[in-house]
């Protein structure tokens, strides 16, 4: 379920539950807005087990990037009986962290996480619900090899291909997969 072809006919009935809101936050935006999916409990269901169904062998955490990221990292942690590592904006954690400074079409954000949330060698499956240009996700990659840890892939309820995010991740060696694809942005 790497291509967005794919990822588009074996997941029909997941897009259909994806709401369109133009012209948010800003003109000309078309915003995938998931909270549609998840008010509907088969839907909601059927993307984790697919999440699930799609991930490699071998993971040791599930690691979410905030905020929409943990409802999926959450669900897909419990349901596959993994440990989950949050990865948070500067300033959300308590106690030690680390983090990767990266940047944005306008400035620079910093993502952290724990500095004792993963272990040198420990398997890691990325998550998050859109993967559009690849920034943020990027930064967790780094963030979590600047860990120790092993990305053995990133897991995505939506791409939208044409901002590449999926195709600067895969350049860094990172497989990906989507459940659903939608063109522009």
């Amino acid at each position: 379920m790497t291509s967005a072809i794919t990822a588009a006919t074996a997941n029909a009935d997941l897009a259909a539950l994806i709401r369109t809101i133009p012209d948010f936050p800003k003109p000309g935006i078309q915003f995938r807005d998931i909270t549609t999916l998840l008010l509907d409990a088969k839907g909601f269901q059927a993307s984790i087990e697919r999440l699930a169904a799609a991930a490699p062998d071998g993971i040791d955490l599930i690691a979410g990037i905030e905020a929409r990221g943990f409802i999926f990292s959450s669900a897909l942690a419990a349901h596959m009986g993994k440990g989950l590592v949050l990865i948070r904006k500067d300033g959300k954690l308590p106690g030690a962290t680390i983090g990767v400074d990266y940047t944005l079409e306008y400035g620079t954000d910093r993502v952290v996480m724990h500095e004792d949330a993963c272990v040198p060698g420990q398997r890691v499956l990325l998550v998050d619900d859109l993967i559009a240009t690849g920034g943020t996700a990027l930064a967790a990659v780094r963030l979590l090899r600047q860990a120790g840890a092993e990305v053995i892939g990133a897991h995505f309820v939506i791409d939208l291909p044409d901002l590449g995010g999926a195709d600067r991740l895969r350049a860094e060696g990172v497989a990906v997969t989507t459940l659903v694809a939608f063109e522009g942005d």
